[in-house]
């Protein structure tokens, strides 16, 4: 049977582990992710708050495309490209009730692409 020592040593050493990993993920999530999207040369009908077009984007090129409902700051779209960006995503605080909780701003534009 282990010691009463050796389980609160044991306790304390993944308590900290667990501390110091978490300080890591939430400063890592605050300063934002980059992700790389691609961006279909289309947009489609889809509804948010209204009817409205949506971009068609996907993370993979193998990967499903998908409605995009909000904007990416810095990035004009153009019809008949795809795109492949860099993308930052940034948690926003206090999101508006129909808006993103997620804020998306242009890192780099790596192609454009006559479709």
């Amino acid at each position: 049977m282990k010691s009463i020592t050796t389980i609160v040593k044991g306790t304390f050493l993944a308590a900290t582990v667990f501390a110091i990993t978490q300080c890591t993920t939430a400063s890592k999530a605050a300063s934002g992710d980059e992700k790389t999207f691609i961006v279909g040369p289309q947009t489609a009908d889809c509804t948010g708050v209204a009817p409205m077009k949506c971009l068609q984007v996907k993370e993979t090129p193998s990967g499903e495309w998908t409605n995009f409902y909000t904007n990416i700051e810095g990035f004009t779209y153009e019809p008949g490209y795809e795109y492949v960006l860099k993308v930052k995503t940034e948690k926003i605080q206090n999101p508006p009730m129909d808006g993103s909780s997620i804020k998306y701003t242009l890192v780099k534009q790596v192609s454009k692409t006559k479709k």
